[in-house]
């Protein structure tokens, strides 16, 4: 009797997909410049606009650089000893730190006052969110000129109102002496800028969730309690944001300064920023010094920025 055996069962072998093998050379050399294509006008617009300009301006700090004869070769560092020992330079430092510190204040909290007023949305403050971005819209030179005549002793309109009202009998300058330049520049640039800072607030405060606010309000916390515990720790980064737009548009204030005072009365209002033209343009005709002003201003303003991160992101933390 003859016994059968059965066969051996047959496995088969897991079909093994052909994977994705390595890209060829040519491959991937085309995908890198492709990758070069896509970046290089970004990498035009920064180098053309932003750092062949500050290579220009380094060069031109470290020579004799004039308005009409051009580059008379190096002579560092002779433009940056001329600019220190400048009788303007220490007083327009001091009038530009004093400019900035007024205006940044009032801007942001003149911004958040009315950030908080108009946050709801009504009709009628949305008819006055607009009526306060209005002012926004107009040019700071057009607002500079627009001012100057409301200042000006024969055009304003303030005068004929003041003495009408008794306040005072006689034309009131609005110009004529430092602090009231200085104030009066100031007025210009707040109801120029804050509209703006205004929006910039709004929309922070917008992103803060509602239930937020409904949980404080269930707890009986105060709108004081609210205000402090809650809003002003979430709106940090639009704060954040504004705090540094402000201060660094305030340090290089020069249009309102140039139209209403060109820098008087008695050289009191100038600016580092208009000292800077001024060694350019207004009869020194020194590029070079200009130049070496400039790149102070640049060193402050990279400082002044890195210490206002720093100070952020160690609150955030």
């Amino acid at each position: 009797m003859t016994t059968v055996t059965a066969p051996p069962p047959v496995t088969h072998a897991p079909a093994t997909l052909p994977g994705p093998g390595p890209r060829p050379r040519r491959g991937r050399a085309a995908a890198g410049l492709q990758g070069w294509l896509y970046a290089l006008p970004t990498a035009l617009f920064v180098g053309f606009l932003f750092i062949a300009p500050v290579l220009l301006v380094l060069r031109m700090s470290a020579s004799d650089w004039k308005l009409f004869t051009g580059d008379n070769g190096w002579n560092l560092p002779v433009n940056f000893e001329n600019v220190t020992s400048n009788r303007f330079f220490v007083s327009s430092i001091l009038f530009t730190l004093q400019y900035t510190a007024i205006a940044t204040v009032l801007l942001m909290v003149l911004g958040l006052g009315l950030a908080l007023l108009v946050q709801e949305s009504t009709r009628w403050k949305s008819f006055l969110r607009t009526a306060i971005l209005v002012p926004s819209a107009l040019g700071l030179a057009s607002a500079s000129l627009l001012f100057y005549a409301l200042y000006s002793p024969q055009s304003s309109p303030f005068n004929p109102i003041l003495r009408w009202l008794g306040v005072t009998d006689s034309s009131v300058s609005f110009l004529g002496t430092p602090s009231a330049a200085l104030w009066s520049t100031v007025a210009l640039i707040v109801w120029r800028f804050a509209g703006f800072y205004m929006l910039l607030l709004l929309v922070g405060l917008q992103r803060i969730p509602g239930d937020v606010y409904e949980a404080a309000r269930i707890d009986g916390a105060t709108w004081w309690q609210t205000f402090r515990g809650i809003t002003l720790p979430l709106l940090k980064p639009s704060i954040s944001l504004a705090l540094i737009l402000c201060v660094t548009g305030s340090l290089l204030a020069f249009d309102q300064f140039y139209i209403l005072t060109k820098g008087g009365p008695d050289n009191s209002t100038i600016t580092v920023v208009q000292l800077i033209y001024n060694q350019a343009f207004s009869g020194q005709n020194n590029l070079g010094r200009a130049a070496a002003l400039s790149v102070i201003v640049l060193g402050a303003l990279i400082l002044i920025n890195a210490l206002q991160f720093k100070g952020l992101k160690s609150e955030d933390q």
